[in-house]
């Protein structure tokens, strides 16, 4: 009975799925969905010309890369974006010493607020390497996000942020003749990467915006390239160390599954 009752179940859900499936692609047939201009021209992100070191299962963090990337983020973002879930020290991982990152800390810009727990009165302080990027508190229109997670928070997180800081260009001709009211709107400026066409943030780097202390040429190409290269560390700082630990698991598992097949021949090979 429990036998004939397995499959009786599995055909039902397996009718139940081919159901759903026909009757959602029915519906797409006969109703498709208008066309509208985020979809007709918002565009795939894209990497820089070489890549991102750190894609693929073998790929590691250019540190060289992510020193570039927080210089960026320090002299251009971080006047209105918040690095909120990293620490100081965290830097470290950067390859900077236990005095640049104290000295990092110590020379921010925004200073820690600490709370007096007798008076409950606010004061500011030097930050420390234990202490977290201070909030931005922006006085600008707008809401700027907080960027420690951007690159999870966002599809193709490193492709994104590239595409978008260096998609930046005139509204197109061509689209506002077919959509009539896509004009963006004053204030805002166009970039065909961001998801409704029109952003409230000024495009943030030009050529030369920046002075790398390696000498490597800052081209906005090479900054968005840095900066989202460096944005992706704070997103995964243990991307390294989960890509090796992968390998291991996978390893493991291979030999186990060799064994397991050996054990199986050994315990069954008497019997026919």
């Amino acid at each position: 009975m429990v036998r004939l009752f397995g499959p009786l179940v599995g055909l039902f859900f397996a009718v139940a799925l081919l159901w759903s499936f026909g009757v959602g692609a029915i519906q797409a047939i006969r109703e498709p969905e208008p066309a509208t201009a985020v979809q007709v021209y918002h565009l795939a992100p894209h990497e820089p010309e070489p890549g991102f070191s750190f894609n693929g299962a073998f790929g590691k963090f250019d540190r060289a890369q992510l020193q570039r990337g927080f210089q960026v983020y320090k002299e251009v973002c971080s006047n209105c974006h918040s690095l909120h879930f990293v620490a100081f020290r965290d830097l470290a991982a950067l390859g900077y010493s236990e005095a640049e990152v104290k000295a990092i800390a110590k020379d921010w810009s925004n200073k820690a607020k600490v709370v007096d727990p007798k008076t409950g009165d606010e004061t500011q302080r030097d930050n420390v390497p234990a202490d977290h990027f201070p909030k931005v508190y922006y006085a600008g229109t707008g809401n700027p996000p907080d960027l420690s997670l951007v690159t999870k928070a966002r599809h193709e997180g490193p492709e994104y942020v590239y595409s978008l800081l260096t998609g930046y260009q005139d509204q197109p001709a061509e689209l506002l003749k077919r959509f009539p009211d896509s004009k963006t709107p004053d204030g805002l400026y166009y970039n065909p990467y961001f998801a409704n066409l029109n952003i409230a943030m000024p495009a943030p780097l030009a050529d030369d915006q920046v002075t790398y202390g390696d000498g490597t040429k800052a081209t906005k190409q090479q900054m968005a390239a840095d900066v989202a290269a460096f944005l992706t560390w704070t997103a995964e700082p243990k991307m390294e160390k989960r890509k090796q630990t992968g390998w291991a698991v996978l390893g493991f598992l291979l030999a186990a599954t060799v064994l397991a097949y050996l054990a199986k021949r050994n315990i069954w090979a008497r019997v026919h």
